[in-house]
């Protein structure tokens, strides 16, 4: 019996606020972006093709509401995202250099989405994915960090399939080792890890990414993606490395580049419908070219959400 959705995912929703000029009084001016990486990435998915469902606690506010609403216009199931009138939304600041990285200033003390409880998981629901996603966010704090767990060990009781994006936020935690120590801890539940290549050093102690990935394999998952900015990615298993080279583009904002890229890598999965054993080094490296060609045409547009593109324009980059 196949499952109802493809791709549910736990985590932070918040708001990016991000930079958008100045005013005609010379103070900076800032959009109002729904973000959060796992809503970032369930976006991807969702404009892939696949079913998708999100978990996680807003404030019963402005913000909220248009979380939700952003999230329904996308074709993301809302029907487990917990309102709360007792905390507000989450909201992250984002300042853009000139290359379109960002620094984070985050409105989170505490912010509605670390305040999601194992009381309020649907547990029916988590035994209804093919693929469970989190990221580290919502292992910063109590009571979001024990939900989080009992969640990831709930879907995989259950048969799905666990991807992790550690997406890690130094300003999130109170130091750095709590940070490797509660990372490390979920590393053995990880069947598919998302890692940027400063992550990977962070959480290994390893200066170059390729020992990095083998050290992660050596902890739990069976693939690792170490993305690389503009140089792609490097694909890793126990078998076998491959750095896949990314596409060329114009970035104006690298907001949702890294969730859109592993949004996209996990549909082309999906589109295999395969076990994980089952996958060839061919297969994989297709999935992470269309992760490639998906992240490219995200960084060309402001924030998280609005810029991820539908398959049409990934197929055509694809193409060309």
């Amino acid at each position: 019996m196949g499952k109802k959705y493809d791709v549910m995912a736990l985590g932070e929703l918040l708001i990016d606020f991000t930079e958008s000029g100045v005013s005609k009084n010379g103070m900076k001016l800032f959009e109002q972006n729904p973000g959060g990486a796992p809503a970032n990435l369930l976006t991807t998915v969702s404009h892939m093709g696949y079913k998708t469902a999100m978990i996680g606690k807003t404030g019963l506010d402005m913000h909220g509401n248009f979380l939700k609403k952003t999230l329904e216009q996308e074709g993301i199931c809302t029907d487990y995202i917990v309102e709360d009138d007792s905390v507000f939304t989450t909201l992250a600041f984002v300042a853009l250099n000139e290359n379109g990285e960002r620094h984070f200033s985050f409105a989170r003390k505490p912010g509605a989405d670390i305040c999601l409880s194992v009381q309020e998981l649907n547990y029916r629901a988590l035994q209804d994915c093919r693929i469970f996603h989190f990221g580290s966010l919502s292992l910063t704090d109590e009571p979001a960090r024990t939900a989080t767990i009992e969640a990831v060990k709930a879907t995989k009781e259950a048969g799905a399939l666990i991807s992790f994006d550690p997406n890690y936020r130094a300003s999130l935690w109170r130091k750095e080792s709590d940070a490797v120590e509660m990372v490390q801890s979920v590393l053995p539940y990880v069947d598919m890890l998302k890692i940027s290549d400063e992550e990977s050093a962070l959480f290994t102690g390893k200066t170059e990414y390729q020992q990095a990935a083998d050290e992660l394999l050596d902890q739990g998952p069976k693939l690792v993606a170490v993305t690389l900015g503009s140089q792609g990615v490097c694909l890793a298993s126990h078998e076998r490395h491959e750095q896949i080279a990314g596409f060329p583009t114009e970035v104006v904002d690298t907001t949702g580049a890294g969730d859109s890229f592993w949004g996209g890598f996990l549909s082309k999965f999906l589109e295999y419908q395969m076990d994980l054993r089952a996958m060839s080094w061919e297969n994989w490296r297709t999935c992470a070219k269309f992760g490639n060609a998906t992240a490219s045409l995200c960084v060309r547009k402001r924030g998280g959400i609005p810029a991820v593109p539908v398959k049409r324009e990934v197929v055509e980059i694809l193409r060309l």
